[in-house]
Formats: structure tokens, C-alpha cells, sequence
């Protein structure tokens, strides 16, 4: 697997190796996929807005070529608040959360306070006014006071989905 791959990356790979696949919106290039028995458990991937899921895209499948059941909610920010609290049934069946988040990144915090999972926050370098490349939801994930809540470092779609797939295939290890 070859993370924030181009295009021209993909097209020089699949001379060499046909059977290689393109996920154009994680920039992901995976090459020999397996099929594997996918774990019963669901990782839901979750973004702030819709800036967020280039990196909530590469989480994702980076979770399914790992051999995991994924589900995507996407938009469901704080600024429109309804619309998460509308999916929470979604946030409930998941056996491990992914939750990206640019701007203030509050999204982590407020999911991580509504469920009883691993949620694992995903700051990303998009934000309005004062968001130095990530850096103020980074800080504001780190601060996180709700419980269960970890963080992987800004726009690291493929350290989350890494992570939520080692979580979630704990059961099926043992």
C-alpha cells in the first residue's frame, strides 16, 4: 500500500504491476489486496465538514484493505450539531470510532462523550481564520476531557485507520 500517491504514481505501478488499484480520494495505491475474512466489528469513520474527507478517505480505506467493515459519516460537524445526533445509531453499533476534524477540532470531544468506543481523533491542516495548518485542533484534541478519546498527528488518515483496524481486530487475534 502507497499512501498520498499521485496518479502519475498509480499509472507508473500498474505497468509494473496490473493488478494494482487506485482509491483517488485517499491517494492510495494497494497492490496484491487479499481478501480477507472482514472482522464483524465496524470502524465508523466520522468528518467535521466536507474539507475533512480526502483524510477521513485515506483512514478509511486503509481500514478496509486491512480486512475491516467501514462505514463513512460525513458533515456532521458542531456547527450543525442535528446532524450527528440524527446518525447516532451509526455511533453506537461502531466497535471503534475515526473522527476528523479541522478548525477548532471540538468533533472528537463530542463523540468521545456520546459513546463508549476508542475514538481516535484526526486533526487536518483545513480550517477558517486562525488554524495554523492544524495546529489549534490539534491542541484542542489533545485537550480532550472526554475519556477514550486518543490522537494521531495532523492529516494522518493512514496512522488512524492503521490504528482503528489493530483496535477493532483485537477479538479476532486471540
Amino acid at each position: 500500500m502507497a499512501v498520498r500517491a499521485k496518479r502519475e504514481t498509480y499509472e507508473a505501478i500498474k505497468e509494473i504491476l496490473p493488478e494494482a488499484s487506485y482509491f483517488e480520494k485517499a491517494k492510495i495505491v494497494a497492490v496484491g489486496k487479499k481478501e480477507k475474512k472482514k472482522s464483524p466489528h465496524i470502524i465508523l469513520v466520522v468528518t467535521a465538514g466536507t474539507a475533512d474527507i480526502p483524510v477521513a478517505e485515506e483512514a478509511a480505506v486503509t481500514a478496509e484493505i486491512l480486512g475491516n467493515r467501514v462505514d463513512c459519516l460525513y458533515d456532521v460537524g458542531v456547527a450543525g450539531i442535528h446532524r450527528l445526533l440524527d446518525n447516532k445509531e451509526k455511533l453506537f453499533q461502531a466497535n471503534v470510532l475515526i473522527v476528523v476534524a479541522g478548525m477548532e477540532g471540538a468533533l472528537p470531544s463530542i463523540v468521545g462523550g456520546l459513546v463508549s468506543r476508542p475514538v481516535i481523533a484526526v486533526p487536518t491542516s483545513i480550517g477558517y481564520g486562525a488554524s495554523f495548518g492544524g495546529i489549534s485542533a490539534l491542541l484542542t484534541m489533545l485537550n480532550s476531557c472526554s475519556p477514550g478519546v486518543a490522537v494521531v498527528n495532523i492529516d494522518n488518515g493512514f496512522g488512524a485507520g492503521y490504528m482503528a483496524s489493530s483496535i477493532n481486530q483485537i477479538e479476532e487475534k486471540r
